[in-house]
């Protein structure tokens, strides 16, 4: 028997259509800013990848994006079977240490969102000229009991968006610009995560504010219905009594 019927034994590569995660995005867009610092991609072209990179949701869409700079495409992750953290609804359950999903994201004229079931690091680092950013801490889990976020808007607008309860301490500067919060003086609940907000912002923004998430909007909005439901069946129960003891 010859060598070229041997099986071939080599490891398989990254699984084009796994899906990426915001750690796999960052690792592209830091690629991609070493290039443009040496020289090897234009301003266009970093914009054009920069903004693909943030919109890919594959492995298989994020490899062509560093194919020919000097650094390896994001390659595919072992698999982990252990569990994410239970959500039972307190902050104790939400504070999982550990690394947190993205550590920084960047906007140059376009965009970033970080929201839903994320894990929010010790620290974020985000940056927007003429373009925008959104940070939703809302359903997310937390790293550590007190976080920052570290924002720089040039021409542009950073949004955070925290749920009620958590301490908020707003430590940003404003040149030609502002930052702004609504409820700086609420208090935190207790356990509840520390989320400063530091950075600048020159002609441009930053802005932090409190918001309950769409499904906790509903539940009291039924909540409130299922209230007056309650009170108008006592009232005409109360009448009945009324009419019967004539």
């Amino acid at each position: 028997m010859t060598d070229d019927a041997a099986p071939d034994r080599r490891s398989p590569g990254p699984v084009p259509d796994l899906r990426a995660s915001d750690a796999d995005r960052e690792r592209v867009a830091e690629i991609l800013r070493d290039g443009l610092a040496e020289g090897r991609l234009d301003m266009a072209e970093f914009e054009e990848r920069l903004e693909s990179a943030y919109k890919a949701r594959t492995y298989g869409e994020l490899a062509p994006l560093t194919r020919d700079l000097p650094a390896a495409p994001a390659a595919a992750p072992p698999v982990s079977f252990t569990k994410r953290p239970v959500d039972d609804g307190s902050w104790a359950s939400r504070i999982v240490g550990g690394e947190g999903t993205s550590t920084g994201a960047v906007a140059v004229l376009s965009g970033f969102q970080r929201k839903g079931r994320w894990t929010m690091p010790k620290k974020f680092s985000c940056f927007a000229f003429m373009g925008g950013g959104e940070i939703d801490l809302r359903e997310a889990f937390f790293a550590d009991r007190e976080v920052e976020i570290n924002c720089v808007a040039v021409m542009g607008g950073l949004e955070v968006i925290v749920p009620p309860g958590v301490e908020v301490v707003v430590r940003g500067i404003g040149i030609m610009g502002g930052f702004e919060h609504l409820d700086r003086d609420e208090p935190g609940d207790p356990g509840a995560p520390r989320v400063i907000i530091s950075g600048f912002a020159f002609w441009g923004g930053v802005g932090v504010e409190r918001k309950l998430t769409r499904a906790e909007r509903q539940r009291l909005k039924e909540l409130r219905r299922q209230d007056r439901l309650d009170r108008r069946e006592a009232r005409q129960e109360l009448r009945r009594g009324r009419r019967e003891g004539r």
